[in-house]
């Protein structure tokens, strides 16, 4: 029973175990074949999907090469077409270029032709002159035979009454000319008075021009000149640069000109030359040392002329820049007279003026002042100076009735204040104009006198003037003496002599004057 029980126990295990087993391969089969189904069908959606994109990338490259290929076709027919461009410019050129040499061709042909032509007419009109010369020649033999035989008198004698006919007659129409001239001569005395002066005013205004740019550098001996130029002029041209002057080393005993139309470095100059002489060390490093500091002293002088002037005059506010322009003043001249002597004297005039007409004094001094502060700009520009000085007066925040004084003071804009008028009164009351300085006047003295000495030595010279403030010279030779091939010699060796032992500005123009005098009295 037991046996039997425990039998069928194993019985039913074993079908279990056969049923489980076949269970798990039947469903390891299932699950096999479905997810080989799963997997075919996801393998077939992913080589579709590969499949459409390649498609599209496949379509894409088409696309861009036919791009690249339209866009070089193109760009090979642009190039086609400039060069055929190209082409035909250079083939319209060439045939341009045969045209008009073709054209010169024939014109060159025909002007051959026109001046061969014009050859022979010339050649056939000189054959009938020649001809028609001779024939004039035997007429006027001819004639002169005629008349010799009619009068009865030679060739020579009928000259001989012909002249003495027309000199009696010269001498009536000269008479009448004289007596003509001297009637329009005193007519025209007044005007010929007023153009004399005015050429005097031209010559004496040279010497204030030369006093303008000068300034004479005196020294105790000529030996220190030699110093002063230094081994092969290194001195001197060091000197030169660093200041910007021009210095002449001449003849003129015991002085050295400076010449500049900056008198502000005329004085720098002038300065440095005093220290390198009294000190004796002259060297280009030196040199340059004196000049540095001498500017610094200019400069330093010009505010403290600025600042001293302004308290002088009791004028206060004024801007930095205008007090040294003011102190730059005292180097600068107008026709002759330093400008800040004049500044100052137009606004003491203006004060006293404005005064007695019941104006504001302080203002007017303060305008007469700077009425001519456009003459010393560190820049120059090409402006008026009353305008210039103008615009530096309301840079610098100057009152309207002082600006429009400076700038209405020689009427180039409207005066607008009452003040502009007294300041332009003022300025032409101030208006005197000294002459050149003594040392200046001397050494273009001693100049002309030169001049006219060097022409003198030469023989055949009589008598020599110096006019136009040395810029010509005039030489008189003795006609006896000197021909005229002979003057025109001469007034070149005068040039070249001129040119070799003198110094002078600009040029010299040589007139050498050969006259005939005959001279009669009547008694």
């Amino acid at each position: 029973m037991i046996i039997s029980t425990i039998f069928g126990a194993m019985s039913v295990a074993i079908i279990v175990i056969i049923a489980a087993s076949a269970a798990l391969v039947i469903g390891g089969f299932l699950s096999y074949f479905l997810w080989d189904k799963a997997l075919r069908s996801k393998s077939r959606k992913i080589i579709k999907e590969a499949e459409a994109e390649a498609e599209v990338i496949r379509k894409d490259k088409i696309l861009q090469a036919k791009e690249k290929f339209l866009q070089l076709k193109g760009e090979h027919e642009k190039e086609i077409n400039e060069r055929s461009n190209k082409l035909i410019t250079a083939e319209n050129k060439f045939k341009q270029k045969e045209i008009s040499l073709s054209q010169r061709i024939e014109e060159n042909q025909r002007k051959r032709k026109e001046t061969e032509v014009i050859r022979e007419n010339l050649q056939v009109q000189m054959d009938l002159v020649e001809k028609r010369s001779e024939e004039l020649d035997k007429m006027h033999k001819q004639q002169v035979e005629q008349l010799e035989a009619i009068s009865g008198l030679s060739a020579e004698d009928a000259k001989n009454q012909l002249t003495e006919s027309l000199r009696a007659e010269a001498k009536t129409e000269a008479m009448s000319e004289i007596n003509e001239i001297m009637e329009e001569a005193r007519m025209t005395a007044s005007k010929e008075a007023k153009r004399i002066v005015v050429q005097t005013v031209q010559r004496v205004a040279t010497e204030t021009a030369i006093e303008n740019s000068v300034t004479v550098f005196n020294i105790d001996n000529d030996e220190i000149k030699g110093r002063i130029i230094g081994r092969e002029g290194r001195n001197i041209r060091a000197l030169e640069a660093a200041t910007g002057v021009e210095i002449i080393v001449d003849d003129t005993p015991e002085a050295i000109i400076l010449s500049a139309f900056d008198p502000v470095r005329r004085e720098t100059a002038r300065l440095a030359l005093h220290q390198l002489v009294t000190d004796g060390r002259i060297h280009p490093a030196r040199i340059e040392e004196i000049v540095q500091k001498t500017q610094k002293q200019i400069e330093e002088e010009i505010v403290e002329v600025g600042k001293r002037t302004a308290i002088d005059l009791g004028i206060h506010g004024l801007h930095p820049e205008i007090i040294r322009l003011i102190g730059k003043m005292k180097y600068r001249s107008s026709y002759g007279q330093n400008l800040l002597q004049h500044s100052r004297e137009v606004a003491n005039l203006s004060a006293i003026m404005a005064s007695e007409l019941g104006l504001n004094p302080k203002l007017a001094k303060r305008a007469g002042l700077l009425h001519d502060i456009g003459k010393v700009p560190d820049d120059e520009p090409e402006l008026p100076h009353a305008i210039l000085g103008m615009k530096i007066a309301e840079k610098y925040k100057e009152k309207p009735e002082v600006c429009n004084a400076i700038g209405a003071h020689h009427d180039e804009i409207e005066m607008t204040s009452l003040l502009s008028p007294i300041i332009q009164v003022c300025d032409a009351i101030s208006g005197a104009r000294p002459g050149a300085r003594r040392e200046v006047v001397e050494s273009y003295i001693k100049r002309l006198k030169d001049l006219e000495d060097l022409a003198l030595q030469h023989p055949g010279v009589m008598k020599t003037y110096a006019i136009q403030a040395g810029r010509e010279l005039r030489v008189i030779v003795g006609s006896e003496k000197v021909s005229d091939e002979d003057a025109e010699k001469l007034s070149y060796e005068i040039s070249q002599k001129i040119q070799n032992e003198m110094t002078y500005p600009g040029q010299i123009k040589i007139t050498v004057i050969r006259e005939t005098r005959a001279i009669n009295y009547a008694k």
